[in-house]
């Protein structure tokens, strides 16, 4: 595609906006830069893009005069389609895309690409690791961190590119055309956004929508969404199990995970691997089969698994005081995400969980406790409404905190040797913090200053 004589309008400043702009600008396109915020300090954002590159700033509102030059609208992931600029761009025959549409119509090379409701950034990594062990020019893009927007240009016909996506993303894809895709699991996630299950298990699915019969779409067997979506995919579905032999796919039997696609092939044992807890077996189950499908040898995709550690902020230990075991799994923002780092604890455990609230329901989650879990540690903005559920299931030992900083000074307090503190809050981090990585960096911060 021509971008010279294109003109796009870049939604959103933060680091997608910027780094898409960035990739416009070495493609020759005219820009528009537009933010919701009148008081946006455009100086500051100016400051971010090079200099050579030239863009108009807009901000508050989009006059029509505008919208009558852009033949493009880029969508950062954090911006719904549904707003009213949104769909009056529509209606003025604007093309809606988001970043990864973007990246992808400007890059070369093989693309894997994986999303779910949980587990995305530590395949993602794994899956970067194994890669890079087999392949000389490997990218690890996307909703981990670093935007694909910035890397494409980069991107030769011998680069193999991962890249976890979310939901957001996907919602404004087109052309975007894995040759490997995954999806994880499903579960609630979102729902303020995508307000069905239905219509976020649909745009889940548009991973796999541009992918042909002889492409892998590689789904987890134990998920009763995929299931149903399986059957309606044009790609050729690859299973991952962790309760189920399978004829053709990848699963664990004991403490042993087999692949076969037209052979029986041990790869590794549970004990090979630096990670805790089921879902992660199935992560790395799920990496397996991605990078074997990617052309990776066995022997590298073995070593890279013994050699990988868990990623930053997912059920990631800290540090230990006082005989007590401290966890950061501030990734672990939704309640099926907090199950799983529940189930991954093997001591008696005091939970530091709420924050920004997504319009999920807490009832899953309180019944993981089971006798493992002593204390209820609880801040932000769903603090009351987890109370609640928790005493309506029969769980009162709670407190209430009004910082992270007092929770983990709390925590401290009331675990005792042999314990482990976990923070896994079951909700996104935005009620108090910029991220989830700025919640988890924090709070290890705390723990290291206990005494």
């Amino acid at each position: 595609m021509e971008f010279k004589d294109k003109t796009f309008l870049v939604v959103g400043t933060g680091v997608s906006g910027i780094a898409a702009v960035k990739l416009l600008g070495r493609m020759g396109a005219k820009i528009i830069l537009f933010d919701s915020n009148a008081k946006l300090d455009c100086e500051a954002v100016r400051g971010k893009i090079p200099e050579e590159i030239e863009f108009d700033f807009v901000l508050g509102a989009i006059p029509s005069s505008v919208m009558d030059k852009v033949d493009i609208a880029i969508l950062s992931p954090g911006v719904p389609t549904d707003l009213p600029f949104v769909l009056e761009m529509q209606e003025h025959n604007i093309k809606i895309w988001g970043e990864i549409e973007l990246a992808y119509r400007c890059s070369k090379g093989k693309l894997l690409a994986i999303t779910g409701t949980n587990g995305k950034t530590t395949t993602t990594a794994l899956v970067g690791e194994i890669l890079k062990t087999y392949y000389k020019s490997v990218f690890v893009v996307g909703n981990i961190g670093l935007p694909y927007t910035e890397y494409a240009l980069d991107m030769t016909e011998d680069s193999v590119t991962v890249a976890e996506v979310s939901s957001f993303q996907l919602e404004t894809i087109h052309k975007f055309h894995p040759q490997v895709s995954a999806i994880l699991n499903i579960t609630p996630d979102h729902l303020n956004r995508h307000h069905t299950m239905e219509c976020y298990a649909e745009t889940k699915a548009r991973i796999a929508k541009n992918q042909t019969k002889d492409e892998i779409c590689v789904l987890n067997y134990e998920d009763a969404y995929l299931q149903k979506l399986a059957k309606d995919m044009s790609a050729d579905v690859f299973w991952f199990s962790s309760e189920h032999i399978l004829e053709r796919g990848i699963w664990l039997e004991g403490e042993q995970i087999y692949y076969c696609d037209t052979e029986k092939i041990p790869v590794c044992t549970i004990h090979d691997m630096n990670l805790l807890g089921k879902h992660n077996y199935e992560n790395v189950m799920a990496a397996i089969a991605i990078t074997m499908h990617a052309g990776v040898p066995i022997d590298c995709i073995r070593q890279a698994i013994r050699d990988f550690q868990a990623v930053e902020h997912r059920i990631e230990f800290v540090k230990e005081v006082n005989g007590v075991r401290y966890y950061n799994d501030s990734k672990g923002t939704n309640p099926d995400a907090a199950i799983k780092a529940v189930e991954a604890m093997v001591r008696p455990t005091i939970v530091i969980g709420g924050g920004y609230d997504k319009k999920n329901t807490y009832e899953e989650w309180i019944a993981s406790f089971g006798d493992k879990v002593k204390c209820l540690v609880l801040l932000g903005e769903t603090k009351d409404a987890i109370a609640a559920t928790a005493k309506k299931a029969g769980f009162t030992n709670i407190i209430m905190t009004q910082s992270l900083q007092e929770a983990v000074e709390v925590s401290s307090r009331e675990a005792k040797s042999g314990d482990a503190v976990l923070l896994s809050p079951a909700c996104a981090s935005w009620d108090m913090f910029k991220s989830y990585e700025e919640r988890g960096k924090l709070f290890k911060e705390y723990v290291r200053a206990l005494q």
